[in-house]
């Protein structure tokens, strides 16, 4: 679902330039200052903090040096480097023009600065011709086995990869499910990063931003009330596709005071039966707000659907809608669970 959409000789060419090169991962001799994306000292100092290793999809990685020229693929991932104030460290960002606000949220500065490379999808030749030295994508959310774009790939290329963590359970064969909930792998990701970039006290003050912002949302939800049973609607006509346990609207729903109804289904993103959905009954919609068609387009299709006529949701017009950014890891996750929870509070005493 969220997945995003040149020569031999040349690839070949860029291929060697970047092994030469090598990456933020590779053992590198400790400089007086870091050099920016544009070879300029950005003033960081070295510190002594390398080398750092960290742990990222079970992958233990040792950097001797921040990584200078990530790529970054889809927009919440951009908005995750953007929030830790890295965008010195950017070669740029993919990510499709989605309809998402981008002037109100602290981190706007970020689009200005960093180049956006392309509203398709990412590719090694791209990577290449940014100079890459690390990739920062996520299973379905950039990294494909189907068409090549893996870490393993990306390695052999000289380039090195981050996972995103909410992401990790889709890699290879995906049979890892249930790694963590997806909450806390943005706080695992925020915490990792800080610690590759050495900026490790900015990110500790965001996860704490971000967690006590939760928990004033969660602070309005009663303990032990009954809370509306809520329905996550991606996108889909012939079936609904959802959101299981494992995908951030999950963590989103219930902690802003929501019964996810889909919270028995040990998934990311899969499609049900609309009978399924009938059965369930839910008190409030949430649409995913992305792709082609409209939010508005969505919700007049559920409306007008004849087998939803009698779901509560539907039967009360009780539609919320959340944009992409807000429902995939990112740092937009703990403002959309406020943003929930006072939707729900309503509903609540209604």
């Amino acid at each position: 679902m969220a997945a995003l959409r040149t020569a031999r000789t040349a690839v070949a060419l860029l291929a060697v330039l970047a092994l030469a090169t090598g990456c933020g991962a590779k053992v590198a001799e400790h400089a007086d200052a870091d050099a920016d994306a544009d070879g300029k000292t950005s003033g960081r100092k070295a510190s002594g903090h390398y080398p750092v290793t960290i742990e990222n999809c079970g992958v233990k990685t040792t950097y001797d040096k921040a990584p200078q020229r990530v790529v970054t693929n889809d927009v919440g991932i951009a908005e995750i480097m953007f929030a830790l104030g890295l965008e010195d460290r950017m070669a740029g960002y993919v990510a499709p023009d989605y309809r998402a606000d981008r002037e109100s949220v602290p981190w706007k500065d970020g689009y200005e600065k960093v180049k956006w490379l392309s509203k398709k999808e990412i590719t090694k030749e791209l990577v290449l011709d940014a100079k890459a030295d690390l990739v920062f994508a996520g299973w379905n959310y950039g990294f494909a086995e189907g068409r090549g774009f893996t870490p393993d790939a990306l390695k052999k290329l000289g380039v090195g990869s981050y996972v995103l963590t909410e992401s990790c359970r889709n890699g290879g064969a995906g049979k890892a499910r249930g790694v963590m909930p997806p909450l806390e792998a943005l706080y695992t990701d925020l915490t990792t990063l800080g610690k590759v970039f050495d900026v490790e006290d900015r990110a500790a003050k965001l996860v704490a931003d971000f967690k006590k912002k939760v928990a004033e949302a969660q602070a309005g939800v009663p303990a032990d009330g009954e809370r509306p049973t809520v329905f996550l609607y991606d996108d889909g006509r012939d079936k609904a596709v959802t959101s299981g346990a494992f995908a951030g609207p999950h963590d989103i729903i219930t902690k802003a005071g929501g019964d996810h109804v889909m919270k028995d289904v040990k998934d990311t993103w899969p499609s049900v039966g609309w009978e399924t959905v009938v059965e369930r009954n839910p008190d409030v919609i949430v649409i995913n707000n992305y792709g082609d068609v409209t939010a508005e387009q969505k919700k007049q299709f559920l409306k007008s659907f004849p087998p939803l006529a009698d779901v509560s949701a539907v039967k009360n017009d009780r539609i919320f809608v959340l944009d992409y950014v807000d429902l995939v890891e990112s740092p937009r996750n703990p403002a959309a669970i406020a943003a929930l929870a006072r939707y729900l509070k309503g509903v609540r005493e209604q």
